[in-house]
């Protein structure tokens, strides 16, 4: 699911809140500098979802354009997207 940048920013500040209320972390580094890696963190790792399923769009591309007669392309991408998140360690 890609989220909004004011989605993301809700988030971290929603976690952060949570945290200090629970006393669960200090930060020894200013509040806005750790604010900014983790939001850098979760763009990083949006844009890396979005590599893997630019990844596997384009290979059931490639399987449909090799196979003739087609098939459920819809199951095809559940299948691949499962096999490639298992070979690279990806949780779905």
């Amino acid at each position: 699911m890609k989220l909004s940048r004011f989605q993301m920013q809700d988030l971290v500040t929603h976690i952060f809140s949570e945290w200090k209320k629970q006393g669960l972390v200090i930060f020894k580094e200013d509040e806005s500098k750790v604010y900014d890696r983790a939001m850098t963190a979760l763009k990083d790792h949006q844009n890396d979802i979005q590599n893997f399923e630019n990844e596997v769009r384009k290979m059931v591309d490639d399987l449909e354009r090799k196979t003739p007669g087609g098939f459920d392309r819809h199951k095809m991408y559940l299948l691949v997207r499962q096999r490639l998140a298992k070979e690279k360690k990806v949780i779905l």
